[in-house]
């Protein structure tokens, strides 16, 4: 009999995860429950991949903002710092601008225009254009910035960003400042210490200001990448990846995860007898059509995968092969002509036509894409993805 499915994700519920607790035996459990249940057959290849927030809640890997201004205050001096290109986020970055604001005497709060890096618009680009400023150059106060296009209001929350921002810096005592601009090195001429808070361009952002003349350069990679007075910490990604947990707690992303995932292939292995993949997994790497907004808030989208899991897909374009090099055939010649083509397929298909149009994304961005958007962020508690025939090809 043909097989009609092809991929299937399929979200796992499972217990609520408190600090402390074997999320290792608790994976596997789930899994063979789901087994006994008979919701699926486990096979060689199969994927599992699990959520980084609960392994972090599992790590007990949180910080408060006391923690962190004492980290910032340490390696920043404690009076005036320049914190550049935060995302607008009360969930991914109000807290630790407390904490940032708690550790400095003033910050000079520098917001990249039309959006943050991640899509959040403090104004539409047309206007931008229809005022003739120009992004890439232009340096603006707040009061310019105001000026020229009002309050900033999020087109999904309705919150003004700006003056948000500004009043939660003072409420904590600290001085603030805010200017707009695109170059890093705009902040230069108010403060010679910086805290890049960009997430996938902060190298870049660090060479500019060190080169330029910066005293201190430091990334929110580089703060709480050790414990700080009983804190967690992230000894990679430092703040990069933290999310609010309560009021004045931020929980870090997750450590030790090649470990984690490694075991749990280990136990699975055992309880199943397949050698089934694992993979930690955070926010996936999709934008928003409509609101524009990039989904890659963390600084990677799987901290921790199994070796199997390592490259990029090597496919051939379906498509192309029907209508180009197999266009004079039909019915079960073509299909015969296709699945010789796929069983015969270089080990290595990068640049040939074949395979134009495949996705050249690695692994684990698509896999942990695919379980982002299963588990999705409310109330499914599906922290747990198990995806089946994610390998398979037209011949299997």
């Amino acid at each position: 009999m043909v097989r009609i499915s092809g991929t299937i994700s399929r979200g796992l519920r499972a217990p609520i995860i408190r600090e402390g607790d074997d999320l290792c035996g608790i994976v596997v459990d789930t899994v063979c429950k789901a087994v006994d249940n008979g919701e699926f057959t486990p096979c060689d290849r199969d994927v599992l991949a699990v959520t980084e927030s609960i392994l972090a809640r599992s790590q007990g890997n949180y910080a408060t903002i006391d923690q962190i201004a004492a980290d910032v205050r340490a390696k920043l001096g404690g009076e005036t710092i320049g914190v550049i290109f935060p995302i607008l986020s009360r969930n991914r970055f109000a807290i630790c601008l407390r904490g940032f604001a708690r550790g400095s005497k003033k910050i000079v709060l520098m917001l990249s225009y039309p959006s943050d890096e991640v899509g959040n618009h403090l104004v539409d680009i047309d206007l931008v254009d229809e005022k003739g400023i120009n992004p890439y150059s232009d340096v603006l106060t707040q009061a310019q910035f105001e000026e020229l296009f009002g309050k900033s209001c999020h087109p999904f929350t309705g919150m003004d960003y700006v003056n948000y921002y500004k009043e939660l810096i003072e409420e904590e005592g600290c001085e603030a400042e805010i200017i707009f601009a695109n170059d890093a090195r705009a902040v230069l001429p108010y403060t010679k210490r910086v805290l890049t808070c960009d997430i996938h361009t902060r190298a870049r952002s660090k060479r500019l200001l060190k080169a330029a003349g910066a005293e201190i350069v430091l990334g929110m990679d580089e703060i709480l990448t050790a414990p700080v007075d009983g804190s967690g910490y992230n000894d990679k990604f430092g703040l990069l990846g933290s999310n609010k947990s309560r009021e004045d707690v931020v929980k870090l992303f997750p450590v030790h995860c090649q470990e984690f995932v490694d075991e749990v292939a280990r136990r699975l292995k055992e309880r199943t007898g397949k050698n089934i993949e694992v993979m930690v997994y955070g926010d996936g790497a999709f934008k928003d059509p409509v609101g524009k907004i990039w989904e890659l808030a963390d600084p990677i989208v799987s901290p921790g995968y199994t070796a199997g899991l390592e490259g990029t897909p090597n496919e051939l374009k379906l498509k192309y092969l029907a209508d180009d090099a197999f266009k004079d055939l039909s019915g079960d010649a073509l299909a015969d002509a296709i699945r010789q083509s796929i069983h015969e397929k270089d080990t290595q298909l990068k640049g040939q036509m074949v395979s134009e149009g495949t996705t050249p994304r690695r692994l684990t961005d698509l896999l942990g894409s695919l379980s982002d958007l299963t588990s999705g962020s409310g109330d499914k508690g599906t922290p747990f993805v198990y995806i089946q025939g994610y390998f398979d090809n037209y011949t299997d």
